[in-house]
């Protein structure tokens, strides 16, 4: 069993933002898989396949790592099993990063499931920032036409490198 994590906010307002890119991801993947997000457990809404989950902390980004922990504990697997798909604004828009192991830089909810959890392997999609925007409201701020051009092939690699995930196929680092 896998677990893949979109790491998001669960307020409608936040739908449409960079810090909701990881909600973003495994929507698609779950849509392109014929799946439906209707089950919630372990502070989730979740998207059930045959041999992974699909998860969407409603914590808020902040306290990922309690959900994250929860369905860790609920599905009895081990961190190599749990892919956290998130936002990056330190990596250029529309660039998508697999990694085995890794810092959480900059990202507070990762920052969170590190320190409750342990270190998972992720998937980062590079939002890019506003240097001349306060960083909480660039990435709570909504993605542009432009952005939204750039991102949606990411999210199209970033649910290629899911699917190579759940069967296996990744052990090492992947830039796309």
């Amino acid at each position: 069993m896998k677990i893949i994590v979109g790491l998001g906010n669960p307020d409608g307002k936040y739908k449409n933002t960079y810090h909701n890119v990881g909600f973003s991801v495994v929507d698609l993947f779950a849509s392109k898989n014929r799946l439906k997000f209707n089950k919630s457990k372990c502070r989730s809404v979740l998207a059930i396949g045959d041999d992974f989950v699909l998860a969407k902390p409603q914590t808020y980004m902040n306290l990922s790592g309690d959900a994250v922990s929860e369905l860790k504990k609920y599905f009895k697997v081990s961190n190599s099993d749990i892919l956290i798909v998130l936002d990056d604004i330190d990596m250029p828009k529309g660039k998508v990063r697999f990694r085995m192991q890794g810092s959480a830089g900059t990202h507070n909810g990762l920052r969170d499931i590190v320190a409750k959890v342990g270190e998972p392997t992720r998937i980062r999609v590079g939002v890019g920032r506003d240097k001349s925007m306060d960083l909480a409201d660039y990435v709570l701020s909504d993605i542009d036409y432009s952005s939204k051009q750039l991102l949606t092939p990411a999210y199209d690699n970033a649910c290629e490198l899911i699917s190579k995930f759940i069967l296996g196929e990744l052990c090492q680092d992947v830039t796309i």
